[in-house]
């Protein structure tokens, strides 16, 4: 009576929500593809996904020396497990070395631990792996490997390396984004690629060099059950609210914090929250000559719940991103009823609309200009906020999006079929 329900293998090498915009994806694409019928399994590298207890999880343990060296301020001491093990081994040389090899190790725990258990799957849908591993697994089983890519990583070196303050600084980002020659290489081979916006498409083709006709675009979901409006909690007419790490400068948060110290002389009881954490670095020392270090208040280790109550509390919800491939955190705010400022980096735009103000990255000034705009007619907020709901309840819902990746599959799988016919 309709589509058969398919076996899907969803590789990831990091996939906690905590880490961003790829962890939030895979719980909530994985909830729905399950909720349409279909037999889910995630095989991930630590920080673990939270997933719907309907998905399957298959762990395979990494160093997490990524992890390990955020934590202890430098590289972290050989560990004894990566005797026995090569590719320990060789993930933590080559993490001396400077580089990042989680994807590429990634790829090989996961050949090795699908040669030894068997692959019984229909269709492999990469979370933006794009390692070598996808193109042995597909060699070795004839799965056909679809992926998707939220943005291409060459916009995050562009930005890093532009960011960086000195030439060492420079080569070492470089040489920490070697991983993407891979990625690139990749991504040209794989069956067809899911893209996430137009704006995705658009750089894929030109940073990648990918076929515009071997992608789909698919746009993302909002969980608009968890994130919304909450009734009874007051918006104070005084707080900003944004979501952005501090020291990544994709997510332009150093042009939120020029920008609230450009409003404080006219409203000078305006608060900051961030819900990210601040280490030092770039970030921290312009709060230091600005002196304003102590009126940004920073929070993370939040629930979803924790959020939604900061989101209903706040009464402009901010996104400087310099660039997003899709914009959770804009979408998130926008079902929650907050008045939306965000940039035009990447596609913000495209999930912003006609629901929320919309202005250059990279402008402190046009942030500024933005914000005070709604801070002083309250009215043109609350009307700002409704439309934004609406526009995410209207466009971006996960059911949506899961029926629109089952399509994709079903292409891959025939296009398989065709082939193994033909051979």
């Amino acid at each position: 009576g309709g589509p058969r329900p398919l076996r899907i293998l969803m590789p990831s090498y990091r996939s906690h929500p905590h880490t961003g915009g790829q962890g939030v994806y895979m719980r909530h694409i994985s909830r729905a593809l399950v909720d349409l019928g279909h037999s889910v399994d995630v095989v991930s590298g630590p920080p673990y996904p939270e997933l719907d207890p309907r998905v399957g999880l298959i762990r395979l343990p990494s160093l997490d020396l990524y992890a390990r060296r955020k934590v202890l301020g430098g590289f972290p001491e050989f560990p004894r497990e990566a005797l026995g093990d090569p590719i320990h081994l060789y993930e933590y040389i080559a993490h001396i070395s400077g580089a990042f090899p989680e994807p590429n190790t990634f790829g090989m725990r996961m050949v090795r631990h699908f040669t030894r258990a068997g692959c019984p799957y229909d269709v492999i849908h990469d979370n933006q792996t794009l390692c070598w591993g996808l193109l042995e697994l597909k060699k070795r089983t004839g799965v056909p490997v679809v992926g998707t890519i939220h943005h291409p990583i060459t916009m995050d070196r562009r930005i890093s390396v532009e960011a960086a303050e000195t030439l060492t600084l420079r080569l070492l980002t470089r040489r920490w984004y070697s991983f993407l020659d891979m990625q690139i290489k990749v991504a040209r081979r794989l069956d067809p690629v899911i893209v996430v916006s137009k704006s995705t498409e658009r750089d894929v083709v030109r940073d990648f060099g990918l076929d515009p006709a071997r992608m789909h675009l698919v746009y993302h979901g909002i969980d608009t059950g968890t994130f919304r409006p909450l009734e009874g909690v007051a918006r104070r007419p005084n707080r900003l609210i944004c979501t952005a790490s501090a020291d990544v400068p994709l997510k332009g948060l150093v042009y939120l914090i020029e920008a609230y110290a450009k409003l404080l002389p006219a409203h000078p009881d305006l608060e900051l929250h961030v819900i990210g954490s601040l280490r030092e670095g770039p970030t921290a020392r312009l709060l230091d000559r600005l002196g304003i270090r102590d009126r940004v208040v920073f929070r993370s280790g939040l629930t979803d719940e924790d959020i939604v109550r900061m989101y209903a509390e706040a009464s402009v919800a901010v996104s400087p991103s310099v660039y997003e491939g899709f914009g959770f955190p804009a979408g998130e705010a926008m079902a929650c009823g907050v008045p939306t400022v965000a940039t035009d980096g990447g596609s913000l735009p495209e999930v912003v609309g006609d629901g929320g103000i919309v202005v250059p990255a990279r402008s402190p000034d046009a942030l500024a200009e933005a914000i005070a705009g709604l801070l002083a007619d309250p009215a043109r907020a609350r009307a700002l906020g409704q439309k934004g709901r609406e526009r995410i309840l209207s466009r971006f819902q996960w059911r949506t999006a899961a029926e629109n990746v089952t399509a994709v599959y079903g292409r891959a799988i025939a296009d398989a079929h065709r082939r193994s016919v033909h051979a």
